[in-house]
């Protein structure tokens, strides 16, 4: 039987009865955050409260927790019992979401699609217990490598979904068990496909730079064979996944007519990341990291590429670089690092392209972005690695952030305020002065060290998660139609949110726990050295103050944008014309409005 061997080990009682009750605490923090339940304190302590959760008239849950700035909540899934007519009995995640259905209002169909995927994510956090690296040890991790450690979303709990994945797929693709693999490639009838790129590259110079003479070589002769004009053809990659289970069935018409030919394996093998859809090269570390579209839904979206995003991702390349090119503080002062989506290839769907609302997943399963690599632009004794990086916790509870400050040989509030100092000046910067935003969360914003402290900032992911201002801003006023068309033009608190909900409560608030669990900082502590950071920036440039008011950081409170309730109570598994955005519910009080007047 297959996988009888690896489930023996991975799938135990023990294990099993561990990562729900972790899960389990997630679910209980996250849905008090999202207001999707709401438990009573029956008991309050000096440092945490005990809380019970009524779901029936002879069933409860009862756990402690710590309650945390921005209505946050901490729970100590150590804690968690459950009580039915009076007797304790075994708590699981998927029985717990059973339990809270029909207060929450989920539909049945809804609950279903969400026990597959907790199922999944259950397997996949019991697979990780099996890594017993350390933090100490981690801290000299590869970029790269390091990602294959993490855990997944920090806020959404079926983080690890993956459904399309059968069991054999995990095993071979998802990031965290660190398989190499080789690329599959594709020639592509320029008929039936576009190529994009920044100023003066063209495909045969990134073609060139990318495969091996050998491996063009090869690909040259099998359209040869097959009496067909290479030079009428584009090379892409495409995923072993993506080609087995959605682009043969979808494109067989194409397969057929010999527009679309398959060319075999690449020789470079690559490593995937957190996104499961990026790939870096491990052969040569300086070719360009590449991403493809991968027809699984995981957390919110199915996990393809926009065909109006990847035919502009070039353009929107060229303007935020050349924000950054004109700007001296960004380049000289901030020496922020912006890895580019330099070129890309897309293929549309000839029947779901004309189909007038097709489900957006239809619209994405075939195209290719090429990103610049992270370490072309590391300088000598730099170290860089994702801002997820700073929530791993070993499995003798050692947090990968003190680790690093250890080894950095400087106090915890020293790194603190150098983090801050280069995070956020960069991210201020583009949104002050130029009305842009990135979504700056855990897997697209890149801490770069030296000597284990922050010393400057990498953002990636443009052609996804870049926003612009629906202000008459002077410096967006020479965007092109197309440009303004694709990205999202957001009010102000909109674009303000981006950095709100998708630094501060996305990552910063559960790092937050791990320095209070560590005794390293308190919460309270750590927010104000970002107020202070911010104060510094707008002191600096006082001439953007209006701008300070329009992107408030410092208001009492921002509209509750929540990820969970969206799949959950919201959407469902609905498929519609456009990707799922978080859910609006409620305010969230803002812990920064405390730090209004705080100046260092």
């Amino acid at each position: 039987m297959y996988f009888d061997k690896d489930l023996d080990h991975i799938l135990t009682k023990e294990s099993w009865e561990l990562v729900n009750h972790k899960l389990l605490g997630k679910m209980l923090s996250e849905f008090m955050y999202e207001d999707m339940i709401t438990p009573e304190i029956i008991q309050e302590q000096e440092y945490h409260s005990l809380f019970e959760l009524r779901v029936s008239a002879k069933k409860t849950y009862q756990f402690r927790a710590t309650t945390r700035l921005f209505d946050s909540f901490d729970v100590d899934w150590k804690t968690i019992r459950l009580f039915s007519d009076g007797k304790e009995e075994k708590v699981g995640a998927i029985a717990f979401l059973l339990d809270i259905q029909p207060l929450i209002g989920m539909a049945a169909e809804t609950t279903a699609h969400l026990i597959k995927e907790i199922n999944q994510t259950l397997i996949a956090d019991a697979h990780l217990l099996s890594n017993r690296v350390s933090s100490d040890d981690l801290v000299e991790e590869d970029y790269a490598r390091l990602e294959g450690y993490m855990t997944g979303h920090p806020w959404i709990t079926y983080n690890k979904g993956r459904i399309g994945f059968g069991y054999d797929d995990y095993l071979d693709f998802a990031p965290e068990h660190q398989n190499e693999v080789k690329l599959s490639w594709i020639g592509v009838s320029r008929e039936i496909s576009s190529f994009q790129s920044v100023k003066d590259l063209t495909f045969d110079e990134l073609i060139n730079a990318e495969l091996s003479d050998d491996d063009l070589q090869k690909f040259k002769e099998l359209l040869l064979a097959k009496r067909l004009d290479p030079t009428n053809f584009l090379f892409m990659p495409v995923h072993e996944w993506q080609w087995k289970n959605v682009l043969i069935q979808n494109f067989a018409e194409e397969i057929a007519n010999q527009t679309i030919v398959p060319l075999g394996e690449s020789s470079d093998s690559y490593l995937p990341q957190q996104s499961i859809r990026t790939f870096v090269n491990q052969s040569h570390r300086d070719k360009h990291h590449v991403k493809l579209p991968m027809s699984i839904l995981n957390t919110l979206v199915y996990r393809g590429l926009p065909t109006e995003r990847t035919l502009i991702a070039p353009q929107i390349t060229e303007f935020i670089k050349g924000i950054y090119e004109n700007d001296s503080f960004l380049k000289e002062e901030c020496n922020v690092i912006l890895p580019g989506e330099i070129a890309s290839i897309n293929v549309d769907h000839p029947f779901y392209q004309r189909l007038e609302h097709a489900p957006y997943q239809y619209k994405e399963m075939l195209g290719v972005i090429f990103r610049e690599s992270i370490y072309t632009y590391l300088e000598e004794g730099e170290q860089a690695i994702t801002l997820a990086a700073l929530l791993y916790e070993d499995h003798d509870g050692k947090a990968y952030i003190q680790s690093m400050i250890e080894k950095s040989g400087i106090s915890t509030q020293e790194w603190i305020t150098q983090f801050f100092d280069v995070t956020m000046k960069p991210l201020l910067h583009y949104l002050y002065q130029y009305g842009t935003v990135f979504s700056p969360h855990g897997q697209n914003t890149i801490l770069v060290l030296k000597e284990y402290k922050p010393c400057r900032l990498a953002v990636k992911d443009f052609v996804d998660d870049v926003n612009i201002s629906d202000q008459p801003f002077e410096e967006l006023s020479k965007l092109s139609h197309e440009l303004k068309m694709v990205l999202r033009s957001e009010p102000p608190e909109g674009l303000t949110q981006f950095i709100f909900t998708g630094l501060f409560i996305c990552h910063l608030r559960y790092l937050t726990n791990i320095l209070e669990h560590n005794e390293m900082m308190r919460e309270d502590e750590f927010w104000k050295i970002l107020a202070e950071t911010i104060h510094a920036y707008q002191a600096r440039f006082s001439h953007l103050e209006e701008r300070f008011k329009l992107f408030d950081f410092f208001q009492p409170a921002f509209t509750k944008l929540c990820l969970n309730r969206n799949r959950m109570v919201q959407e469902g598994y609905s498929s519609g014309d456009d990707r799922p955005h978080a859910s609006e519910f409620g305010k969230v009080n803002n812990a920064l409005s405390y730090y209004k007047g705080v100046t260092k």
